[in-house]
């Protein structure tokens, strides 16, 4: 299992989630009763981050716990910088406290890719994914980009041991990355299918793109089953790369 908190301990909760007592007065802000305890919400992950959904007033409110290494103040920074070229969360509010950080954004079209009737038509879903990671590294530009996905960033940041990722293989191509290119951060349209959004983007930078397609690829066993990943790498327009594919995997798992 993955030491990065995300898609590999997440799900979708069934039932409204307690809300932590120092959000109630930012989501009442935001159009919930005033004491709320429980709430909608569209995602929870193991290391106590919430997504919460604020129905009436098409937002989102992300709570994450102090110490659990989820900086939404990142992921606030690089939403900001890439909402002029995609359609990625827009910020109305972050915020800290001694308790945590909370990040309310605008609503987005369209559907988690990891929804019920997605997973069950992997063949529409997997193509439609991959064709929106293209899109995201063929637009947002490499030279404006402000932020760090390299592999000597993330060496240094890294929170596993590093033997044998110290020697990288030469880059492919640079792109922006999403950093987090598993499946359930694109968002997909009702009828088309194609992807139309692409949320938590709390590691956005430049980097090569098999540091996203690594991941990308690894996300499809645990979301749609095995069997997927050279349908996917057709749809995005590389052949496959089993040595990028390997180191980036490997540096996945020694922290994000």
């Amino acid at each position: 299992m993955s030491s990065n908190p995300s898609w590999t301990d997440a799900q979708v909760p069934v039932d409204p989630v307690a809300v932590p007592p120092p959000l109630r007065e930012v989501v009442a802000r935001w159009g919930a009763p005033a004491d709320a305890a429980e709430l909608p919400a569209a995602w929870v992950n193991a290391a106590g981050g919430t997504t919460f959904r604020l129905e009436d007033r098409g937002v989102f409110c992300k709570w994450a716990p102090a110490g659990v290494g989820l900086d939404l103040a990142a992921e606030a920074d690089r939403s900001r910088w890439a909402v002029r070229w995609l359609a990625v969360p827009e910020v109305l509010e972050h915020g800290t406290c001694p308790e945590g950080e909370w990040l309310v954004t605008r609503g987005l079209p369209g559907r988690s890719a990891v929804a019920e009737d997605w997973r069950a038509r992997p063949e529409a879903a997997v193509p439609a994914l991959a064709r929106g990671l293209r899109r995201l590294h063929d637009t947002l530009p490499v030279a404006q980009c402000p932020f760090d996905w390299s592999v000597p960033h993330r060496l240094a940041r890294a929170v596993g041991a590093v033997e044998g990722l110290l020697e990288p293989p030469p880059v492919d191509r640079l792109v922006v990355c999403h950093g987090d290119a598993c499946a359930p951060n694109t968002l997909l349209a009702e009828g088309s299918g194609e992807a139309v959004a692409h949320v938590d983007l709390g590691a956005l930078g430049v980097a090569d793109r098999w540091a996203d397609l690594a991941v990308a690829t690894l996300s499809l066993g645990w979301n749609y089953g095995p069997g997927w990943e050279g349908t996917y790498l057709a749809a995005y327009g590389v052949d496959p790369d089993p040595v990028r594919t390997a180191y980036y995997r490997a540096l996945w798992e020694v922290g994000p």
